[in-house]
């Protein structure tokens, strides 16, 4: 069932070029380039190669029609490729072509090197840094991503941990490397999974992304503008205090910065503040709270069209009991607030509901977004559309999964310990996107960590799900094989076909629903993932070349990224999934704190198995 928002009213995103990538292996060149929503239905193209000589070599023999991929069987050390309309003559310009240096030859990446932050003494702290989440947004209007990366200080803390932490970083790079700004968010801003949710996005509709982000006292912006009173310290620092290193005074603000520069465009006061430190427990995870200021430090953000055609900021504080969602509008140059939600306190229906994790998509199909957090939604206008009372878990996965039925689905996993044990709700459940009707449920007091759903078994209709008790179920829950998948993280479309791709660690497997087993498509030695046992990498998108996902991994030197690009041919195409409004939301929360893939508002396989 397709999408039904009136999703052709809203901004854009970006206004992207051809995106065309070439990979050299084995003496062979896989040349990859975007469709766009724009283009023709029945359009076709020609992929042409500058010779040693300089002319344009046309490749193809045939007009290319049936997918936006290529394999060029005689390439020469060095070229530039160009992807045209059929019949047109190919332009000399970045938009429509991709240079393949000598270096790239048998690499399956694109390598983008990292001007890795010094090792830091200072503070009685000793640390060093590592690339970690990052996101992407076209922050120069030019039609090509830059990438936008999160440093992780080695000294990191949870939010109930006492203890200080290294300084919080932002970076700014173009694909080949450059430096484009760093953001320093300060001493006053702790570093760690749950604090500093970045947001990339165009929310003027100037035709550039703008970053977004909670900053404090001392945060410096990319041209060294410092937000704030610098010479303020709001940590604790007294080692024998339950709120040694935490930062539970002072002010706390909101600020958006100019991709192109990094620097400062306008700051407010974050909506909520901390107060009271011990209103944010609640039945979700164990049931418990605290008054040290962990629970009040949990944060979650992404961006929603709320009224249907232009994007706002949503920020959200607190998952296992109060839950504050804030909604933000920038215009003009500046930030204004849109609504406030406040489930308010631990009895209220809409507290302990939310994850660690959001997702955002048109739920209801009145054309305007919503926000699920996990257990709950919240509607465009700020008020509670609904709540399942399932409570707080870790994964969380929206899309149109079943597609026997009209609408989105939502599947997600849930945290049953402690106190909460008594209540006897599910650990997993999928449950109707519009209106919180849980379609099934499994594991009534179970607690359960990971889950996953995905369309990887092309004999059941709909996606599988897996995680927590009954193995590998269909979209009604009901066991289809006893083995599972050899992972529970995150996904990719990586091979030629409709399915998905397991993607976990620094691997690509295939789940095989003929043999009941995962299969390994690719690992990508001399990378590695990020954030500990979540084991995700820097990011996960359609970043150019065909409808198939690039991941990012870092080196373990964090050095360089590398982005590997898939080189199986395939014979299915469609416009990027960038341009598809769920998908391309995806990607601005997917660095929000417990990192989950990104999902389409539509069934691929229903979409486009049978054209």
């Amino acid at each position: 069932m397709a999408y039904s928002s009136g999703s052709a009213q809203r901004q854009p995103a970006e206004r992207l070029d051809r995106g065309v990538v070439a990979i050299k292996l084995n003496n062979q060149t896989h040349i990859s380039w975007r469709l766009l929503e724009q283009d023709p239905q029945s359009c076709a193209f020609d992929v042409y190669k500058e010779t040693r000589e300089g002319t344009l070599l046309k490749l193809n023999t045939a007009p290319l029609q049936q997918s936006t991929f290529f394999t060029d069987t005689l390439p020469e050390p060095t070229q530039t490729y160009y992807v045209t309309y059929t019949g047109e003559t190919p332009k000399r310009d970045p938009g429509n072509s991709s240079k393949l240096h000598t270096s790239q030859a048998n690499t399956p990446y694109l390598s983008v090197p990292l001007q890795k932050p010094e090792a830091v003494r200072s503070d009685g702290l000793s640390y060093t840094y590592s690339a970690n989440d990052a996101s992407v947004g076209d922050l120069d209007g030019d039609g090509i991503y830059e990438i936008i990366l999160k440093w992780q200080p080695s000294k990191v803390q949870n939010p109930p941990r006492p203890g200080l932490t290294g300084l919080q970083l932002i970076d700014a790079y173009t694909l080949d490397g450059t430096l484009l700004w760093r953001i320093d968010l300060g001493k006053n801003i702790r570093a760690g999974a749950a604090y500093t949710q970045f947001l990339v996005y165009d929310l003027d509709g100037d035709g550039k992304a703008e970053v977004m982000c909670k900053t404090a006292d001392g945060s410096t912006d990319g041209t060294g503008n410092v937000i704030g009173d610098a010479t303020k310290d709001w940590r604790n620092l007294d080692p024998k205090s339950p709120f040694y290193g935490k930062i539970v005074e002072g002010p706390e603000y909101l600020s958006v910065f100019e991709g192109a520069t990094g620097k400062v465009l306008d700051t407010q006061i974050y909506i909520p503040d901390r107060y009271p430190l011990d209103g944010w427990g609640g039945i979700g995870g164990n049931g418990n709270n605290d008054n040290t200021g962990g629970r009040a430090d949990r944060f979650t953000a992404g961006v929603a069209y709320l009224d249907g055609k232009k994007p706002s900021a949503v920020f959200v504080r607190g998952w296992y009991g109060r839950t504050v969602a804030a909604a933000w509008d920038f215009t003009n140059g500046k930030l204004a607030s849109r609504w406030v939600f406040d489930s308010k306190d631990a009895k209220n229906p809409f507290s302990g509901q939310a994850n660690h994790q959001l997702s955002i998509g048109d739920l209801d199909t009145d054309g305007k977004d919503e926000i699920c957090v996990g257990a709950m939604v919240i509607d465009d206008d700020g008020s509670g559309l609904y709540t399942t009372g399932l409570r707080h878990g870790d994964a969380l996965h929206i899309s149109d999964m079943d597609p026997d039925r009209p609408g989105l689905e939502v599947f997600g996993i849930h945290e049953n310990e402690g106190r909460t044990l008594k209540l006897g709700t599910p650990g997993v459940a999928l449950f109707d996107a519009a209106t919180g009707k849980i379609r099934f449920e499994k594991g009534r007091s179970l607690d359960v960590g990971r889950g996953v759903a995905a369309d990887i078994d092309p004999t059941h209709p709909g996606f599988e799900n897996w995680g927590g008790p009954g193995g590998l179920r269909d979209i009604h829950g009901n066991t289809i094989s006893q083995n599972t998948p050899s992972s529970t993280n995150f996904l990719v479309w990586w091979d030629g076909d409709l399915t998905r791709e397991l993607l976990d660690q620094n691997r690509i497997d295939k789940w095989n629903w003929q043999t009941q087993s995962t299969e390994n498509l690719l690992t990508a030695n001399g990378s590695v993932a990020n954030n500990g046992t979540k084991a995700t990498p820097c990011l996960s998108a359609d970043l150019f070349g065909d409808w198939r996902e690039e991941v990012i991994w870092r080196t373990p030197d964090s050095n360089e990224l590398r982005i590997y690009t898939t080189t199986y041919p395939t014979a299915y195409r469609m416009p990027t999934l960038m341009q598809d409004p769920i998908y391309r939301l995806s990607i601005v929360w997917q660095n929000a704190a417990y990192n989950q893939p990104p999902h389409t508002s539509f069934n691929m396989l229903a979409r486009y198995a049978e054209e």
